[in-house]
């Protein structure tokens, strides 16, 4: 299962305990593959740096998610721009198009347009639903 995970959402998993750490323990072991574009990875290092204040800390995000053989590195070709209330978003929904995820997991709101949405398909689940998910594997 292809999924990609919004920055919101690496920052609860990647540095916590349990429940959540379930997210980030199952991408390590292989239960689902997290797809990432150049742009997702450079939020996701930049929204630690803000969160936490450690470049460091960062980097080894970074690496251990280059590193991972459950992380797949996308390349988009098309910018749909679904998202208007937020278009840096849109980053999100472009990587789950171009490798076919299932879910993009989030905990933003501006993702609620996809619902509404026939085409392009994009399903979205919250923090809660995707570790249900995860736990029922």
């Amino acid at each position: 299962m292809k999924i990609v995970l919004d920055s919101n959402v690496v920052l609860q998993v990647a540095f916590t305990q349990k429940p959540l750490r379930i997210v980030w323990d199952k991408l390590l072991e292989g239960a689902y593959t997290l797809c990432v574009t150049e742009d997702i990875l450079f939020e996701y290092q930049e929204k630690v740096i803000d969160c936490f204040h450690n470049e460091q800390l960062a980097n080894l995000l970074i690496n251990t998610l280059l590193n991972c053989e459950h992380v797949k590195r996308v390349e988009t070709f098309f910018r749909y721009g679904i998202i208007q209330a937020d278009p840096d978003d849109n980053k999100f929904v472009d990587c789950a198009l171009a490798c076919g995820a299932r879910y993009i997991v989030t905990e933003d709101k501006h993702f609620d347009v996809l619902k509404d949405i026939d085409f392009p398909p994009v399903d979205v689940a919250n923090l809660e639903e995707f570790v249900a998910i995860l736990q029922k594997m």
